[in-house]
């Protein structure tokens, strides 16, 4: 994480290390950062003038303006990101792509050094990123020069200018259409292969996921003000059947997803993760397993890759290095799986929650908030993760929908290493939307608890470090809300003991805020000002009547057992030691610098059995999940879940 020593390098995908800058043809792969182009404004700051710009794209390239729209929207939203390329280099409303321009030698910082597979039984695993080998950008990160040539625009104009760039896109839909033979019809029905192929997809069944999405919000209609102050709307067409015949003839190749995992509403492909010895008894880069019979899979971990689709796939066939279950392109949402379900990835920096959960990676920067994550992959990855819930009985929630930055450090040593992706420029509100399961009042003033629920586009508090220590970020929508010592902005921030420095603004300092969707016990109000347990304190966050950042809700709380000054706080929840059988060695239990003072409430987001997945053979003949008496409940304790033993606490309702 920030604060971490500036010559480490870092390691596309999990973060070990820092970055290096690397030659322009093997950063063409790996895309280690796109640089911002300077902040500019559309020429024009009326608030129509975006849809002006579409109509008038519509106009002079006879693509239905509905259709340039719904395109726009599932690549941006219609954002502009202030000129700003996106992970994949792509840039405007439109997300033309010119990955060649965005790659800049600018370095990134780590975001933890944490031990990936977090099993203490094993020696800590910090890999090192292999650099991929030189090759030539693929056709879905050159759109841009694309659209110069079809329009006679230079890129720069079609970098930076909205109006331009959607021209750019709809001469590139236009273009698309010709070549399939298809007249340039007015009929939006009639344009489901030009859409498909603008995906830059390679394969039919990643090119008809996103036209089916770019169809979907045709059917339902879209409306909203823009990052830069533009309303936009689209028009419900319920009616509208598209001619999907039109994708046999787009000349895609075909890929077979050979057992993937996936849900049939999305495009997936299976791309093994490395599993082989090597070295000295040593192998990688997961452990086999038989999940679910043998262990409940009770969350969904999210990260953020660090790096580009190209590189980070070249890491997942490592076996020296870490892995993960899924990872999804930013373009155009095609999801990779690599690691079965019944197996274990490592990738949370924590080995209970490893053998108890599945990771999955998007290609992004937690740091660099205009490398944007995109509509495409935010709604394959909704589709994902309600495919696993239904399958596993995952609950929808944000205590088992985990940030990679929520997952808790396993030993009291491990909590300052780790990682803080995906950051606080994801979008957890829309992204529960598109799960079903949006940020709700669920309860009057009397129900004890918040859900964290900020207005994302409004909410934007100030960061540090997103490209240089200790200089201001870009202004910038957030999920994530402030928290201090008392109700006043110039009170100290909330500190975490077991980081063991004084807490700041740095994009990767978790210590002080909490997250849309996280719920917390109700501590104290004063005035526009609610204050809730966390960490053991009593922390303050600004919470106006008129502009709210959280929301009433009920549940359950723990409290310690009458009796207790303090209960202490586990960051894993393992059995005790007589549970293990001959031949396995006992995994301590040892507390975390935490505790749960008497009078203390804290919201129960699952109960835990004790248990230990005993896996460090390469061969799975002596693997086997130890299981004792102990029970724990998983807490929302700061802005990390912890644990704490059934034991020692009291569960009763928050409104009574």
């Amino acid at each position: 994480m920030r604060g971490s020593a500036p010559d480490s390098p870092s390691t596309p995908g999990h973060r070990h290390l820092r970055r290096a800058a690397v030659p322009l043809a093997a950063a063409a792969l790996l895309l280690p950062l796109f640089a911002a182009a300077p902040a500019q404004s559309a020429p024009d700051s009326s608030p129509d003038r975006l849809q002006s710009a579409f109509a008038s794209a519509s106009a002079e390239y006879h693509v239905p303006q509905s259709v340039l729209l719904a395109v726009s929207y599932l690549q941006s939203r219609w954002d502009y990101h202030g000129g700003a390329p996106s992970v994949s280099g792509g840039y405007g409303p439109m997300h033309l792509t010119d990955a060649r321009t965005a790659i800049a030698a600018t370095e990134h910082f780590a975001d933890g050094t944490e031990d990936a597979r977090g099993d203490s039984s094993r020696p800590a695993l910090h890999p090192e990123a292999k650099l991929p080998a030189d090759s030539a950008l693929p056709a879905r990160l050159q759109t841009l020069p694309q659209a110069a040539k079809l329009t006679g625009i230079p890129a720069a104009k079609l970098r930076t200018d909205p109006a331009a760039n959607i021209s750019g896109g709809a001469a590139l839909l236009a273009a698309a259409q010709r070549r399939l033979g298809e007249p340039l019809s007015a009929d939006p029905a009639d344009w489901y292969g030009a859409v498909a192929r603008f995906s830059g997809a390679d394969d039919t069944a990643t090119a008809a996921s996103y036209a089916d999405d770019v169809y979907d919000v045709l059917h339902t209609g879209e409306r909203r003000t823009t990052d830069a102050g533009q309303r936009v709307a689209l028009a419900a067409e319920p009616g509208l059947t598209p001619d999907t015949a039109q994708l046999s003839r787009t000349g895609l190749r075909t890929v077979k997803d050979d057992g993937a995992e996936c849900p049939k509403s999305v495009s997936c492909e299976w791309l093994p993760a490395a599993y082989a010895q090597f070295g000295d008894d040593d192998y990688g880069n997961h452990d086999l397993g038989d999940r679910p019979a043998s262990q409940a899979i009770k969350y969904i971990v999210i990260h953020d890759t660090e790096g580009a689709w190209d590189g980070v796939l070249n890491l997942i066939q490592d076996p020296t290095y870490v892995s993960w279950n899924y990872t999804i392109r930013s373009t155009d949402g095609l999801i990779a799986q690599h690691v079965k379900a019944k197996d274990v990835a490592w990738h949370a920096g924590n080995w209970d929650v490893n053998a108890r959960s599945i990771g999955i990676e998007h290609e992004g920067f937690l740091s660099d908030p205009d490398a944007w994550f995109t509509e495409a992959m935010y709604r394959s990855s909704a589709r994902l993760v309600k495919y696993l819930s239904a399958r596993y009985g995952i609950p929808l929630d944000r205590q088992h929908i985990l940030g990679h930055d929520n997952v808790p450090g396993p030993t009291a040593s491990t909590i300052s290493g780790m990682h803080t992706d995906p950051g606080p420029y994801w979008d957890w509100a829309h992204y529960f939307q598109l799960l079903g399961h949006p940020f709700k009042k669920t309860a009057g003033r009397q129900g004890g608890l918040v859900t964290i629920r900020p207005d994302f586009a409004a909410n934007q508090p100030a960061y540090t470090g997103c490209a240089t220590a200790g200089e201001p970020c870009a202004a910038h929508a957030s999920s994530e809300v402030r928290l201090y010592s008392d109700h006043d902005v110039n009170a100290p921030l909330i500190k975490d003991i077991g980081l063991g420095k004084t807490p700041t603004i740095d994009v990767n300092d978790v210590s002080s805020r909490v997250s849309t969707g996280q719920q917390y016990a109700v501590a104290d109000h004063w005035g526009d000002w609610t204050a809730i347990w966390y960490l053991g304190q009593k922390a303050w966050f600004q919470n106006p009547a008129k502009q709210p950042t959280a929301v009433s809700a009920k549940g359950m709380v723990i409290t310690p057992k009458e009796g207790l000054a303090s209960i202490p706080v586990y960051g894993r929840a393992y059995p005790e030691k007589s549970a293990y059988p001959a031949g396995v060695p006992a995994q301590s239990v040892v507390a975390l610098p935490y505790t749960v003072p008497a009078g203390q409430k804290y919201v129960v987001g699952d109960e835990m059995p004790g248990e230990y997945y005993y896996s460090v053979t390469f061969t799975p003949d002596s693997h086997q999940v130890v299981r004792g008496n102990d029970l724990y409940y998983e807490i929302q304790y700061g802005h990390r879940v912890e644990f704490v033993r059934a034991a020692d606490v009291t569960v009763e309702n928050s409104a009574s």
